[in-house]
């Protein structure tokens, strides 16, 4: 019994991280084909890549093979072994952050109580590796690119955090199952759904309403912590050529791609597990529920990603002072507003 047990344990932890292991590298082409070479060269009144693959679908692939044949090369003076396991420490935290990003009521690696509050953990993570990638680099590029990420990143996980703490708050909860299933049972004033047919639909209210300011400040937030434009003040190609990325090549600047598109998926996820109702359709439960809810979730994801690629692909690079300010003279203070706001609202309603 107990060796049955332990078997179906291990295969079914199997699944879950090859799973995980998959959505890392889809996400990033995912949203590196739609939006990198798509959504921006549309934008831009031009095509983007057209000939690997229909429709230059295969870009990506093509560029993923290129970099996996480059010489991996490792300067002279760099810490080697810090400098190699930097990639992997961005890369590491961007997986965790899927662990419990939920797709239907039972598509969960792992539904934890404090599930928002680890995903938020996980993802400042990815600070240590940039540090160890601009330190150990022995390039006077890479540690100013290091030293500006690590500000940065410090700077607006306060506003990511706290923007959040709304959602939490009216959820009652941290885990990231219970946030969707709070959003499917919210109602107004006692006004819960409708009545079709001798059927009760439970209409549920996303807390996009309740919390618009919430989801501002997270996009705002998540933005900043992806290092794109209009804060890409760690990777300014201008003054710092790549930041902390300058001295890598081949796969192990492959693993910062997918590390930063990655992440992009994943905190779209969140955003719309928070603020959009995650897997939940007015009416479907149960088994119908994890077949609908992946699709439902993607849809969302796509959305999301749509308003953050947006916003880098239409605003200029901001001076390092004038994203330092936004983050500790509006944001911020704006997020503690909305904190107070959503105490006194969660005790009238």
């Amino acid at each position: 019994m107990l060796a049955l047990t332990l078997k179906a344990f291990w295969f079914t932890t199997t699944v879950k991280v090859v799973v995980v292991l998959a959505l890392i590298p889809a996400g990033a082409l995912i949203f590196g084909y739609v939006f990198l070479l798509k959504v921006m060269s549309h934008m831009q009144s031009r095509l983007g890549p057209m000939e690997a693959g229909p429709h230059g679908s295969l870009q990506l692939v093509a560029d993923g093979i290129k970099f996996i044949q480059k010489e991996d090369i490792i300067p002279t003076r760099a810490d080697k072994r810090v400098f190699a396991l930097a990639p992997l420490v961005v890369i590491l935290a961007t997986f965790l952050l899927y662990v419990v990003v939920p797709v239907g009521p039972r598509l969960v690696v792992e539904d934890l109580d404090v599930g928002i509050f680890f995903a938020l953990g996980v993802s400042a993570v990815s600070v240590i590796g940039v540090l160890m990638a601009g330190w150990a680099s022995a390039n006077k590029y890479s540690l100013l690119g290091a030293l500006r990420a690590a500000g940065q990143l410090i700077a607006y996980e306060l506003p990511l955090v706290l923007g959040v703490i709304g959602v939490v708050v009216l959820a009652g909860t941290m885990s990231l199952q219970g946030i969707v299933k709070a959003q499917a049972a919210w109602d107004w004033f006692g006004w819960a759904g409708v009545t079709l047919g001798g059927h009760e639909f439970h209409l549920g209210v996303p807390f996009i309403f309740p919390q618009f300011v919430g989801f501002v400040l997270f996009l705002v937030a998540s933005q900043a912590e992806l290092t794109q434009t209009p804060f890409d003040m760690p990777v300014a190609e201008s003054e710092l050529v790549a930041g902390y990325m300058t001295e890598y090549s081949g796969f192990r600047f492959l693993f910062f791609f997918m590390g930063e598109f990655g992440t992009a998926f994943a905190l779209s996820a969140i955003a719309a597990t928070l603020f959009l109702g995650g897997w939940y359709v007015p009416g479907v439960h149960g088994t119908a529920a994890d077949w609908i809810g992946p699709p439902v979730v993607f849809a969302k994801i796509m959305l999301v990603a749509f308003f953050i690629f947006w916003f880098r692909f239409t605003f200029p690079r901001f001076r390092e002072d004038q994203l330092q300010s936004l983050a500790w003279k509006y944001l911020i203070p704006l997020s503690l507003v909305n904190i107070l706001v959503t105490g006194a609202l969660k005790v009238v309603l």
